[in-house]
């Protein structure tokens, strides 16, 4: 039985809105609440935010003691929220009817959550451990579709106790939590439910409820299994059903409860044929005076069929047209969820052990708490439906999650560019967002479709580029070379990515005068186009030169490389005199009247519709992430974009007029991330003028924008004020207003919010090249985590007099260090 670390506790007043991710990278997910119960059922190929599924009752654990006085009974949950209390018909939270535990308190360490559990009229306290394997450098075994669930009973008496734990889930096989799937009374509905079967199965020590349909169309989304199993051999009893065919109002419910407190064991039922058959399987244990006791349970499923979120045509009744799905990855892996969980659970111990050393490991570092938890819980993105894996096991993503459908489509671009936790974890993930880019986006003339087509063959189904996207990709490709040192995969991919920078040459692109400064229609990760000279855009663009000059160095391409330099040479030049105004770089608006004057692909149409006096311009505001550019380049190792006293002098302004503690009188004519005496860093402020219709997020705030701010404070030793930007974002996701695991966006679980690894980078000093072997740490006493996304590790750094030592250690994949430096 492991202790697990513990980076951030959750007392009884911010438990409402946690809610811990547990599935794997690419499986979909069932999370955690903070009082214990388990909610956001997203397993079946989409976002399905608030859904729990009812049968009988909604999915639940409870524990049966034995004790003198008579059984007693409760609900392995918390109390219920006050909010939870009201409804036209009494309480409408899941099983609201249900005895409960009087305290609750959570931790987490992600992907490690923690529900304890206490009454003091019980003699038992429980502990709810529930992860999911998440191993850096392993993608597949951090892609494996387990909720585990362990139950920790220790018994305070000084007399033997007998206890049973009990998992309760409905087979709700055919319902994803779509409005659609509803009753006339809202009630949920199940596609084909009548054929929906429970059967036990034993296979070994595990043992357990196998949940299948024989009615959902095989080839409908919602079609799949389901497993709930423990690997106790004995003591355990079952039910496949719960229906007594005895009329309904809550018999079913009332004969499962009495059998079950009545010596905490079940008895098998005949099948009632019940739409949602319910399935319990119950173990037991003796818990002499104060023992302590662990009850597994897993939770498998299997759900192959996910839609492409670029179809030919509208689903029918849920099932596709044909070409029109992906096979998911993880259902490739295992036959259903039965053969799952029969693989899975002999390798649980090893692999709980290897996420704790990682999770151990990375909470150990002499980080700032606010650095770990921000990089460390913003990691359950990956195992969102916001990312899938297809079958071939290349990585795709949406930008979000809606609350029941993913939120635009992709992978794309110019979000995906600000995030650093996939390449410095998974590298072979981040590697297969790059094949999707450059080998399947990027066409002829180098415009790189910035939100990619399903199935493969429609990748470049829409054909339009977002400069920051595609200057971007660049500055990855760069980065994933060289934390890889893959070169063939570099020489793969090279004569498409000097295709996409060419691109910006071409007559009506984006510096179609070829003078290293982007001056055309630019459409950009604020949705709309800018016109001329803008920060944002030109430092993505000096970045990508850079960029290419290394690569096209590393190449033999001498003359491509001494292009790229004195492009970026001329650019930086003219951005630093033109567009710095004293404080800060501001944008040049310079209108392009004339559509044909626009390269065909550029103008998407979601900005200005009067070209000759465009709407929605940055204009002279101070944005938030006008030094994106600079940000990317340091996670690099490309060195200083612009002039480092302005950088700094910049960042600065950011901090002076883009910070604001307090919002109650903000006005914000968009959607609200921050709130009342919430602290937080605003898209951009105008201290000077501001135009009469700035770009349409000017007045929000958005946490992946907010960190890529506070680490480029790190990046030039800001430590202060980047650390209170960061600990501002967390103080906003604290479980009692937000989930401290969704930092929303466009949609929850939001892609962009990953970028909040890169302070890990920022505050160690961490670059690594596995094309030479060097690896770096800021010259500086601690000990702190490291990761390639081919392996992590830990470095101790300590001083003796004017003597530094470094000791490095390898917890996890290969890594080749010919050189340690401090610097």
């Amino acid at each position: 039985m492991y202790s697990w670390p513990v980076l951030k506790r959750y007392d009884s007043a911010h438990l409402r809105r946690v809610a811990l991710p547990i599935g794997g990278i690419g499986t979909g997910t069932v999370s955690l609440g903070g009082r214990g119960d388990l909610r956001d059922w997203e397993l079946m190929n989409r976002p399905a935010k608030g859904f729990i599924p009812r049968g009988a009752a909604a999915p639940f654990f409870a524990l049966n003691l034995q004790l003198p006085g008579g059984p007693v009974t409760r609900a392995l949950e918390g109390p219920l929220d006050l909010d939870d209390y009201e409804g036209a018909w009494g309480s409408e939270a899941a099983n609201h009817g249900l005895p409960r535990f009087a305290q609750a308190e959570f931790a987490a360490a992600y992907p490690f959550g923690q529900v304890f559990l206490s009454d003091p009229a019980l003699p038992v306290t429980v502990t709810l451990q529930a992860f999911n394997p998440l191993i850096p450098a392993n993608a597949d075994d951090s892609g494996l579709p387990v909720a585990a669930l362990r139950f920790v009973l220790t018994n305070r008496s000084d007399q033997p106790l007998t206890a049973s734990v009990c998992g309760t889930l409905p087979n709700f096989i055919g319902m994803d939590g779509t409005l659609t799937q509803r009753n006339f009374s809202n009630q949920p509905v199940v596609v084909g439910a009548d054929g929906n079967r429970n059967l036990y199965r034993e296979s070994g020590d595990l043992c357990g409820i196998y949940m299948k349909s024989e009615r959902v169309n095989p080839e409908h989304e919602a079609w799949g299994t389901l497993a709930l199993t423990t690997a106790r051999a004995e003591g355990v009893t079952y039910r496949t059903s719960w229906n007594r065919k005895a009329g309904g109002w809550g018999s079913d419910l009332l004969g499962f409860w009495d059998d079950f407190e009545s010596d905490g064991r079940l008895d098998e039922i005949e099948h009632g044929g019940e739409d949602m058959p319910m399935g319990s399987l119950a173990a037991q244990v003796e818990l002499a005076p104060g023992e302590t006791r662990a009850i597994p349970f897993l939770l498998t499923w299997h759900f192959p069929n996910r839609p492409s979120w670029t179809p030919s045509q509208p689903p029918v009744d849920g099932v596709c047209a044909p070409g029109d799905r992906v096979t998911n990855y993880y259902t490739s892996q295992f036959v259903d969820a039965w053969d799952a969980a029969r693989r899975i659970a002999p390798r649980l111990e090893a692999l709980e052990a290897e996420t704790l050393r990682f999770v151990e490991a990375f909470c150990r570092s002499d980080l700032p708490e606010a650095v770990k938890e921000a990089a460390l819980f913003n990691l359950s993105t990956l195992r969102t439906q916001t990312c899938f894996r297809a079958s071939g096991g290349r990585l795709y993503a949406w930008e979000g999650c809606g609350d029941q459908g993913g939120c635009c489509h992709g992978s794309c671009t110019h979000v995906w560019n600000y995030e650093q936790a996939t390449a410095f974890l998974f590298g072979e993930l981040s590697m297969s967002l790059r094949y999707v880019e450059f080998a399947l986006c990027t066409g002829e003339d180098g415009l790189m479709s910035f939100r990619a087509g399903l199935p493969e063959e429609r990748s470049r189904g829409w054909v339009a580029a977002a400069a920051d996207g595609q200057m971007g990709c660049i500055m990855k490709l760069h980065r994933d070379w060289q934390l890889s040192g893959d070169e063939a995969a570099l020489r793969k991919f090279w004569p498409n990515a000097k295709k996409a920078l060419a691109f910006c040459w071409v007559k009506g692109g984006w510096d179609a005068d070829h003078d290293g400064v982007m001056e055309g229609c630019q459409h950009n990760t604020m949705d709309v186009e800018y016109y001329g000279p803008n920060p944002q855009m030109q430092g993505w663009y000096l970045g990508a030169l850079r960029a290419a000059e290394e690569m096209a160095r590393h190449l033999g391409e001498a003359d491509f490389a001494a292009e790229c330099r004195a492009l970026f040479e001329q650019g930086r030049a003219w951005m630093d005199a033109h567009l710095f105004n004293g404080e800060y770089y501001q944008h040049e608006v310079r209108p392009i009247p004339n559509m044909a004057d626009i390269y065909p692909g550029l103008l998407i149409g979601m900005g200005s519709l009067n070209l000759a006096d465009p709407d929605f311009q940055l204009g002279p505001g101070c944005l938030i992430d006008q030094l994106v550019g600079q940000y990317m380049s340091h996670v690099c190792g490309l060195g200083y974009l612009h002039d480092p006293a302005r950088v700094q002098t910049t960042l600065r302004s950011i901090r002076k007029y883009n910070r604001r503690v307090g919002f109650t009188d903000h006005f914000n004519c968009m959607r609200s991330f921050v709130l009342g005496d919430e602290s937080a860093l605003l898209m951009a402020a105008y201290p000077r003028e501001r135009p009469r219709n700035p770009f349409s997020y000017f007045s929000e705030v958005m946490t992946g924008f907010e960190y890529t701010a506070a680490v480029g404070m790190l990046y030039e030793g800001m430590n202060a004020e980047g650390l209170e930007s960061i600990a501002d974002i967390r103080a906003r996701y604290d479980g009692r207003k937000r989930s401290p695991f969704d930092e929303a966006e466009c949609g929850h679980h939001y892609a962009r919010a990953m970028a909040s690894w890169a302070a890990v980078l920022a505050l160690s000093g961490f670059h690594y090249s596995a094309v030479t072997g060097r690896m770096e740490f800021k010259r500086q006493e601690g000990t702190f985590f490291w990761s390639t996304g081919y392996a992590y590790g830990t470095v101790c750094i300590t001083r003796q007099g004017k003597e530094w030592q470094a000791d490095l250690q390898v917890l996890g994949g290969q890594v080749e260090v010919k050189e340690l430096a401090l610097v």
